[in-house]
């Protein structure tokens, strides 16, 4: 399943690129909205770099936030 990890402080999170669900793991509710912000803007990118990764090339760092 192409999906990208998230952590913050003792959190961490798997988030499904297709759909934007957390199969596993939990963050609180402000950080995890900012998540899905950031989701919906790196959605093509995500699936561009998850593409890449299985076919052995390191992930490349998509920007955060600002």
């Amino acid at each position: 399943m192409p999906h990208f990890h998230v952590e913050f402080a003792e959190y961490s999170a798997v988030v499904a690129i297709s759909d934007g669900q957390v199969p596993a793991g939990n963050l609180p509710s402000g950080k995890m909205k900012l998540v899905q912000a950031w989701f919906e803007i790196h959605r093509d990118a995500l699936m561009a770099v998850w593409c890449l990764a299985v076919q052995g090339i390191p992930p490349q760092r998509i920007r955060p936030l600002e």
